[in-house]
């Protein structure tokens, strides 16, 4: 499964990423402030000011959670085949999943101090980000894949 894992996360991610620097660029940020802020989750706050080494940090940050993503998904796709038959609204579910555990878990955590999206836009773009670009791309390639090769349980 690694293939259509390393698709799914390549797709996902590339339309998520590009999402956070339109929705980012329409606040003023730019995409390089975009990475750094992603890696500082794991490499802490003061890489927010670091250079393009710490922006490409942030992008193999970026890609790496997208594959836990969509490692996450087809592993459980695997066992549950109406998420494989109906892969539209298994993504739809699954990115409203991924947006509340990175909104309510994942930020709150890491940033407590940084308010959550309270605006109709902001809940807007994050929710099409993670449910149209993330959840329904993963799910997609899931379905063709997992339907193309049947697997048994044992």
């Amino acid at each position: 499964m690694l293939k259509p894992i390393a698709i799914a996360t390549l797709v996902a991610g590339t339309l998520d990423i590009l999402s956070a620097f339109l929705f980012a660029g329409l606040a003023g940020a730019t995409p390089g402030g975009v990475l750094r802020y992603v890696a500082s989750g794991p490499f802490g706050d003061a890489v927010r000011e670091g250079g393009a080494g710490w922006a490409a940090v942030g992008l193999a940050v970026h890609f790496a959670i997208m594959a836990c993503m969509a490692a996450a998904f087809f592993l459980v796709a695997k066992r549950a085949p109406a998420l494989v038959r109906h892969p539209i609204i298994a993504g739809l579910l699954y990115g409203l999943v991924l947006w509340g555990i990175m909104y309510w878990i994942v930020k709150p955590l890491r940033w407590p101090e940084a308010p959550l999206p309270s605006t109709l836009w902001g809940v807007g773009n994050a929710l099409f980000s993670h449910c149209i670009l993330v959840g329904i791309p993963i799910a997609w390639i899931a379905s063709r894949y997992l339907r193309a090769r049947p697997t048994t349980l044992i």
